[in-house]
């Protein structure tokens, strides 16, 4: 069994890795040859105005999502800890949206979010709040906020699952012992919960760096990066150098500097598993 595996994830993984890594040296349209060109396309993108936008716009999503995503996950996961009634249907309705195809939540949100036509904006405008009805989506401004917002609403309930798992690890004898000692809610969040939780603290954001780097259904389906690019994300960007402009070569290089993000957050992840596995031992 172990052959079998090693040689698909070589077909599958591994190799088309090692081809993508090759390309990012050359200069290549995908017909002919390709030309050898050593570090070019990674000098290129310091100078290329729409990959430092889409940089931009990615880091910003990545800061945003970190923040919405580590404190919503956490509240959440508190009150899934809560025994009350309603409780599973409030974990079914806060996790639903993490079952849903990104394509779809992106047209979901395309129509509420659009500034010409979108339900949010109509019942701004209809409510004479025309000052807040701003566009959310299509440009540098407001569309990181709104992928941010939109990927923290899609991920809540897999990251308040992963929390509440952290909760439920923590002795109770720990909170009996803090109640005696007159310690309230907040102060056992904050000197107990979190503390105990800082290794599950750091898997959530390794995964939630990991996940920012794979964003590509919402951008293609709510702006498809424009207009003029400027709502581009490092992966849309990737993929319109590669198969609308056809710069193989370039755009395969964007996906090592993805790719790289991806590999440094993974193997943090594992590390971090890894010592948690070991301390429980």
């Amino acid at each position: 069994m172990l052959i079998p595996t090693l040689l698909t994830y070589s077909i599958f993984i591994i190799i088309p890795v090692f081809i993508a890594v090759y390309y990012s040296f050359t200069q290549y349209s995908g017909l002919g040859k390709s030309k050898f060109i050593g570090v070019g396309n990674y000098i290129r993108m310091f100078g290329d105005k729409l990959f430092l936008i889409a940089l931009r716009n990615t880091l910003l999503v990545l800061a945003l999502s970190t923040v919405f995503l580590l404190i919503g996950s956490f509240l959440t996961a508190l009150i899934m800890n809560v025994g009350f009634k309603g409780n599973a249907f409030f974990k079914m309705i806060v996790f639903a949206p993490y079952v849903i195809a990104p394509i779809i939540i992106g047209i979901i949100w395309g129509y509420i979010l659009n500034p010409n036509y979108g339900m949010l904006n109509s019942v701004l405008r209809g409510l004479g709040l025309d000052v807040l009805a701003i566009e959310w989506i299509g440009g540098t401004k407001w569309s990181p906020l709104s992928f941010a917002l939109i990927f923290t609403w899609q991920m809540l309930g897999f990251h308040a699952t992963i929390f509440l798992s952290g909760i439920k690890t923590i002795p109770g004898e720990m909170y009996e012992a803090s109640a005696i000692d007159g310690a309230n809610g907040l102060q056992r969040a904050f000197f107990i919960t979190i503390p105990m939780l800082k290794e599950t603290i750091i898997i959530n954001t390794v995964l939630i760096v990991t996940g920012v780097f794979k964003i590509y259904e919402l951008v293609y389906q709510m702006t498809g990066g424009g207009p003029a690019h400027q709502s581009e994300l490092l992966t849309s960007y990737m993929y319109f150098t590669v198969f609308t402009s056809r710069r193989y070569g370039y755009g395969m290089s964007i996906a090592v500097v993805i790719l790289a993000f991806s590999v440094i957050g993974s193997f943090s992840y594992i590390r971090i598993a890894a010592r948690k596995k070991g301390n429980e031992d």
